[in-house]
């Protein structure tokens, strides 16, 4: 099952130690969640107060153009293509049938946010409303928009603002948003707007997806109840390249494509931590130097294999001992071990 294919800059400069403001000024925006109050206290690391005038600025002017232009109008859904960076991991279907009565019943209460298409007169991008736009689509209506002239940094800072603001991504489709719009190009400060979290967090979010497989995440959608914590050990155990293998089967069943997509994580989770570390195939070696056992040990067996080429009687040696050695091994007591 495929599944193909957010502005808080945190103020992590600190002050210059000559520059003392007894009430340092604080500069908000709201509209892109924008919070730079210069830290003053005694022996404080150093600050870039050139650094935070120039992040404000840049916030002003992308306020100020996201401020313009609120007069709603009514589009063609056909007319209007997807965001330029898709940031869902698919929708639940019982959600979005539950938008479509309800805009069935009671009309589109919120319009949606498009621009002009760059390079297509008479066509739009979204920015944002996805999910109403579909259910428009399917009740076969015009859709309420805004339409607004938005660079591309623009459109990714209101998309991501607008999610963050409903908290409507969950943690992993953030995580994969933000990898995606580093993938475009975007700068990491743009990001940091669009996704609502400062350069710390931002770095610990695609570390992390960068971890585990697109096709993994993708399959397992969403996973709305899934947090940081969990989607972490969760790539901890996808280092093994035996386990990836016992996932790929998993995802590929048509049973996990039935399953919500908390059950689709927990699935996988629950595989993982079940599947024993494969050893690494070992060999014995006698005192002459010769190597007449191969060892090889997996989630459910252990295998002594005995080369004839080297010794041709060990093996038939050790199988006439069988029992005198099982003897000896349950008189050691390793057996209630």
């Amino acid at each position: 099952m495929a599944r193909k294919h957010l502005f808080e800059i945190a103020n992590t400069d600190p002050a210059p130690a000559e520059v003392q403001q007894p009430q340092p000024r604080q500069l908000e925006r709201p509209l892109l969640g924008l919070n730079l109050t210069p830290s003053t206290p005694v022996g404080a690391i150093s600050q870039s107060l050139e650094a935070i005038n120039s992040r404000a600025t840049r916030a002003e002017e992308i306020e100020r153009k996201l401020s313009q232009g609120h007069v709603v109008v009514e589009l063609d859904p056909a007319t209007i293509d997807s965001a330029i960076v898709v940031d869902r991991l698919g929708v639940d279907p019982a959600q979005q049938d539950a938008l479509v009565q309800q805009i069935r019943e009671n009309g589109q209460l919120v319009p949606i946010l498009v621009r002009p298409h760059p390079t297509e007169a008479g066509r739009y991008q979204l920015a944002y409303g996805h999910r109403r736009l579909s259910a428009v689509r399917k009740l076969g209506l015009q859709v309420k928009a805004v339409v607004r002239e938005l660079s591309d940094e623009e459109l990714v800072v209101s998309q991501g603002q607008e999610n963050n603001s409903r908290q409507d991504l969950s943690y992993i489709e953030r995580c994969y948003f933000a990898l995606r719009l580093e993938e475009r190009g975007f700068s990491r400060d743009v990001i940091m707007a669009a996704l609502g979290v400062d350069k710390a967090a931002l770095s610990r979010m695609i570390a992390l997806v960068k971890r585990v497989p697109a096709d993994i995440i993708e399959a397992i959608g969403s996973a709305p109840s899934i947090g940081r914590q969990r989607w972490a050990e969760l790539a901890d155990m996808l280092e093994d390249r035996a386990k990836r293998g016992r996932v790929g089967k998993l995802i590929g069943d048509s049973e996990f494509s039935s399953m919500s997509s908390d059950e689709r994580f927990n699935a996988v989770h629950k595989l993982l931590a079940t599947v024993k570390a494969r050893a690494v195939p070992a060999s014995w070696t006698a005192p002459d130097g010769t190597k007449p056992v191969s060892i090889s040990e997996n989630d459910r067996r252990l295998v002594l294999t005995f080369d004839k080429r080297v010794n041709p009687q060990f093996g038939a040696f050790i199988q006439q001992r069988l029992q005198a050695l099982y003897d000896e091994f349950r008189e050691t007591g390793l057996k209630e071990q």
